[in-house]
């Protein structure tokens, strides 16, 4: 269906909807008089049926979000190409979607730290998208190579905390400090392993509608927050 075509019938829906509640109201007051008329006398009937419908359609779209993760969940929470932070053996697992050049991932970075640290039960799942910014993909690519030396944590919080726009000097200077082996790094970010996790984790992002980052998965839920509180509760299952 075209992204208008579906405008359309959720118009129809909601035209329907109105006249639904209207038809019932009529019914219960047992007034007889036109739907016009009572759209005329109680205008507050559209905003109500309007405020249901939108949440008619989101509780719908979660729900078919929930599906498509609980259908995929063994890829989101344990591809061999991710970058796992935290404790690999912990029992709750968080999967971000992330940006490199996303400010709001940047915002975030601290968060997660702050929950890792207060939580050894928590794993962190890192899954790189690079669409915010050209420099996004050569960021992604750094850390995956990073990751083959074992320098994954450093370049993350490196290229995470530095306050300016990157650019591939700054992430190669980013790499040295943080101890990556520049020149294998940049061996590594095009070997067949790092081109194929970051397409993996593209796909994997339109097979569950990840809408934009950062964007998380916390046991198998999907959370979109930068709140510690929300996501120490999504934690902890409460």
């Amino acid at each position: 269906m075209s992204k208008i075509n579906a405008i359309y019938v959720s118009l129809v829906a909601l035209v329907v909807a109105i006249a639904a509640l209207v038809m019932c109201v009529l019914c219960c007051t047992g007034k007889s008089t036109s739907v016009a008329d009572a759209l005329n006398k109680n205008p507050e009937i559209v905003v109500q049926a309007m405020q249901q419908y939108e949440t008619n359609m989101r509780a719908d779209a979660e729900s078919k979000a929930q599906a498509l993760i609980a259908d995929n969940l063994e890829e989101i929470n344990n591809y061999a190409g991710s970058a796992v932070l935290g404790n690999p053996k912990a029992e709750n697992t968080i999967v971000e979607f992330f940006d490199f050049n996303c400010g709001y991932c940047h915002k975030l970075y601290p968060v997660l730290q702050n929950v890792l640290a207060k939580n050894d039960n928590v794993r962190l799942v890192l899954k790189e998208l690079t669409f915010v910014s050209p420099l996004s993909s050569y960021a992604a690519k750094a850390a995956l190579a990073a990751n083959e030396q074992g320098k994954y944590a450093e370049l993350y919080g490196a290229m995470m905390t530095y306050q300016g726009s990157l650019s591939e000097a700054k992430v190669d200077e980013l790499a040295v400090l943080a101890g990556v082996d520049l020149e294998k790094m940049k061996a590594d970010m095009n070997s067949e392993k790092v081109t194929k996790t970051l397409q993996a984790n593209q796909d994997l992002a339109a097979k569950i509608q990840v809408g934009g980052v950062p964007t998380l998965v916390i046991n198998g839920k999907m959370v979109q927050t930068l709140d510690e509180a929300v996501i120490l509760e999504a934690v902890s299952g409460k």
